[in-house]
């Protein structure tokens, strides 16, 4: 999200675009009666929400070029699906987190930046707004309702989420305690405004209650042991390099 503001038009070549090329690249070449497609849709897509909890009927109000692009493959999903009959399920997936997570989004660079300070690599670092709250689930627990819509006979749109919502703040706090680090998160944490969003998107919790229902879907790692995943994994990737 964040680097989309910095490269809007690369985002939406992608993000928005490159949905449109690949679902024209089905139909073009006749084979829409043996592929089933998965469009990977956002939580972002809502941005700032018309209401809460957001389910799959909730109005779109992208707040990033993120959002906007995701919003376009979203609809062109539906838009092929509807007009070409075309298997093509779309995960409204929310935040979903896990060890593997690329380093330039927040929550692995929370933990990797905890581990560090625990092992005594660094002794702070530096973060954006701490007050906007997120649906965060594990990755795992996520990929699995994607296979799950895959499976299903008539493809539709399903929001994956906890239907938890927690700030960037609580996030780090229980990182500090999975390393066992005491103090407050500002004595760890200082505040870049260069970090700050152009417009941030203040609160998402998804509604799961359709793929609760029909993919039978439900998340089973909490929010506390998503953390302490991360963390943890991060302290012994450090721990083996540093031996």
């Amino acid at each position: 999200v964040g680097m989309s503001f910095d490269q809007p038009e690369l985002t939406a070549n992608i993000t928005g675009l490159g949905v449109l090329r690949l679902l024209e690249s089905v139909r073009s070449i006749d084979k829409i009666g043996s592929t089933r497609v998965y469009q990977a849709s956002s939580s972002e897509m809502f941005g700032k929400v018309r209401e809460t909890p957001q389910n799959e009927l909730t109005p779109f109000y992208p707040r990033s070029p993120y959002g906007v692009a995701k919003v376009f493959g979203h609809q062109i999903a539906v838009n092929y699906r509807e007009a070409y009959g075309m298997h093509i399920s779309c995960g409204i997936l929310f935040n979903h987190e896990g060890e593997h997570r690329g380093e330039e989004f927040v929550t692995r660079k929370i933990s990797k930046s905890v581990a560090k300070i625990k092992l005594g690599l660094i002794k702070e670092f530096s973060l954006g707004n701490l007050e906007p709250k997120r649906d965060w689930g594990y990755a795992g627990d996520y990929v699995e309702a994607m296979w799950l819509m895959q499976q299903l006979e008539k493809p539709d749109d399903f929001v994956i989420a906890t239907g938890e919502t927690h700030s960037v703040r609580e996030f780090v706090t229980l990182a500090l305690e999975s390393a066992g680090l005491k103090g407050e998160v500002e004595d760890y944490v200082k505040s870049d405004p260069k970090l700050y969003r152009p417009s941030e998107v203040d609160l998402l919790v998804g509604d799961p209650t359709k793929a609760q229902n029909i993919l039978n879907w439900k998340h089973k790692t909490s929010f506390k042991d998503l953390v302490d995943k991360m963390v943890q994994h991060d302290l012994r990737k450090l721990s083996e390099k540093s031996d």
